[in-house]
Formats: C-alpha cells, sequence, structure tokens
C-alpha cells in the first residue's frame, strides 16, 4: 500500500525531472531552431557552442564569478560563524540579521543591488551629494567591471547561508578539545587554525558543494541585476541557455549549452554523492 500510493509522484517526477533531461539531451543533438526539429545532426550543435564567442564569454565569467563567489561567500560565512561562536551578546539577533539575505529570492537581492549599485540612484549620487563631487563607482555600466557587481550581491546573500553550516559544525566540537588546547598555551587563533577549522572538514566539502552549484546554476541574480550586460559582458551559462532557446530562436543551441550545465552539476555532485554513500556503508 505505501509502494501504491507513492507510485503515481514517483512516476511524475521521474517523468517531468529526468523525462524532460533526456528529451533536452536529444535537442542537443537535433537540428532544432525555432521550434523543435528532431532531425539528427549529432555534434553539430556543441561544435557551434564551443565556437560561439559568447559562450567562450559565459565559461569564462562562470570561472571568475564561481571561484570569488564560492571563494569569498566561504570566507565570509567562516569569519562570522567564528565571531559568533565567541558566545557574544544578541547572538540570536545578530545571526538572524546575518542569515536575513537568505531569505530573499535572488531577484530581489538583484534588484535591490541594481539600485545600490547603479551611478545615478546608489553609492555614486549619495557620496556625490554628501560633496565628493569627484567620486565614482560606474561598475555596473562597466563591461570590464560589471561581472564583479554580480559577485558583491551573490556573496552578501550566500555568506549567511555559509555562517549558519559553519556555525553548526563549530557548535558540535567538543569544547574539551579547546580548554585542552589553551592549558597547552595555543592561543585562540591558532587553536581555531591548526585543531577547529581542519576538523570542519566534512561542513567545509558540503558547503562547497552547495555554494558551487548555485554558482553554476545562476540566472535570476545576473538577469535581475545586469540582465547579462553591458552587452553580454555579464553572461553566464544560465543566461547564454535562456538566451539562445527563449530569446534568439536557437533551441538546438540552447539545448547543448544546458547539457554541458547538467554534465559539470553531475561531475561535481556525483562524486560526492558517491563519497558519502560510500563513507555510510
Amino acid at each position: 500500500m505505501p509502494r501504491l500510493v507513492v507510485a503515481p509522484s514517483f512516476l511524475l517526477s521521474f517523468l517531468f525531472i529526468y523525462g524532460l533531461m533526456a528529451w533536452n539531451g536529444y535537442l542537443s543533438l537535433s537540428a532544432s531552431r525555432l521550434l523543435p526539429n528532431y532531425e539528427f545532426v549529432g555534434f553539430e550543435q556543441y561544435g557551434l557552442l564551443f565556437e560561439s564567442e559568447r559562450w567562450g564569454v559565459a565559461l569564462k565569467n562562470l570561472g571568475l564569478f564561481g571561484g570569488l563567489f564560492v571563494g569569498g561567500g566561504m570566507a565570509i560565512g567562516l569569519l562570522l560563524a567564528i565571531l559568533l561562536d565567541q558566545k557574544v551578546r544578541a547572538e540570536g539577533v545578530l545571526r538572524t540579521i546575518y542569515l536575513y539575505p537568505m531569505a530573499l529570492s535572488f531577484i530581489v537581492t538583484g534588484t535591490a543591488w541594481k539600485w545600490i549599485l547603479n551611478p545615478g540612484l546608489g553609492i555614486e549620487h549619495l557620496m556625490q551629494q554628501w560633496g565628493f563631487t569627484g567620486f565614482s563607482f560606474g561598475w555596473l555600466v562597466d563591461p570590464e567591471m560589471a561581472i564583479y557587481c554580480v559577485v558583491i550581491a551573490g556573496v552578501w546573500q550566500s555568506a549567511g547561508f555559509v555562517m549558519a553550516l559553519f556555525l553548526a559544525g563549530l557548535r558540535g566540537i567538543d569544547d574539551s578539545i579547546i580548554k585542552a588546547a589553551q592549558v597547552d598555551g595555543a592561543s585562540l587563533p591558532r587553536i581555531y587554525w591548526r585543531i577547529i577549522v581542519p576538523t570542519l572538514r566534512p561542513v567545509f566539502f558540503s558547503t562547497l558543494m552547495v555554494v558551487s552549484h548555485l554558482a553554476i546554476k545562476s540566472f535570476d541574480l545576473v538577469m535581475a541585476l545586469t540582465a547579462g550586460g553591458p552587452g553580454f559582458a555579464t553572461d553566464l551559462p544560465a543566461t547564454f541557455m535562456y538566451t539562445m532557446a527563449f530569446t534568439r530562436g536557437q533551441i538546438g543551441l540552447g539545448a547543448a549549452s544546458a547539457t554541458v550545465m547538467l554534465a559539470t552539476v553531475a561531475a561535481i555532485v556525483v562524486p560526492y554523492l558517491y563519497s558519502e554513500l560510500r563513507v555510510r556503508k
């Protein structure tokens, strides 16, 4: 009876997740353009994809954004977790404030930071009103610097989530380890650097998987903040896929880029799941 009850939802999930993934994979091997065309053309779409200058920019941006987003989010999150682990006053309030950005959608985050970084509305305008007339902060409209605006907004939103994961890991460490190290004369920074942080290796690995996954499939943050611009200077693979499939009428090319994204995510997640299952066994 339990299997009969679960079966319909399982079949629907299997159809709409794995079935559509398989359909997308076949479209990437077809001659589809404005509408699906099931004429098999092999890896022609993948050849066009990797010859595309815009796809090259998207991959470069993914490497830059992913590295700074993952590294910055984990570094700031770990620092915040260590500070809160010192049993500071109003810890609950601070924890809520730091974690609050993760409760927002990336659309809200992108829109808010678009106002903050807009030269005519945000930081630049405010500083000039305060009398700093020579102050300039036009990263949002600079093709070379716009991707860093996406990084700033992404790290701001993810750091609190990373903090919560690391704080949970820190609270799970036996206090006797810290006390024993203090008796031996170790300073607090040295205790964290040499003893506590290395014991958080599983938390590091899990956090890295989650944040890397967010970086690879980032779409709504970019669309709300820069819409891929100026030009296509802040394109990421997800925005490239959307543009090609739904705006440019290149369904086959968009499907090929989506398949490459899926393979990238699988290359990160599958080894992690395999190692976790192997350890449990």
